[in-house]
């Protein structure tokens, strides 16, 4: 049978979450604004191929009807 855990009381959970916390390494200033740039330009770039896949597919599709 499983054993039966204790339940952790809420001073140790925060002491526990304190500790975890302690231990990430944050991003500096820099890697976050150079992170936020390249998500920006990715953005645009896919943003744009979609954009031409779309309207390749719309016009392929209306060129499709018209032969019906």
């Amino acid at each position: 049978m499983a054993e039966k855990s204790s339940k952790t009381s809420p001073a140790e959970f925060i002491r526990q979450v304190q500790t975890e916390t302690s231990k990430v390494v944050w991003p500096t200033r820099q890697e976050t604004i150079t992170t936020a740039i390249f998500v920006g330009i990715m953005m645009v770039i896919l943003s744009l191929f979609f954009l031409l896949v779309d309207t390749g597919f719309g016009s392929l599709v209306s060129w499709l009807l018209t032969l019906a």
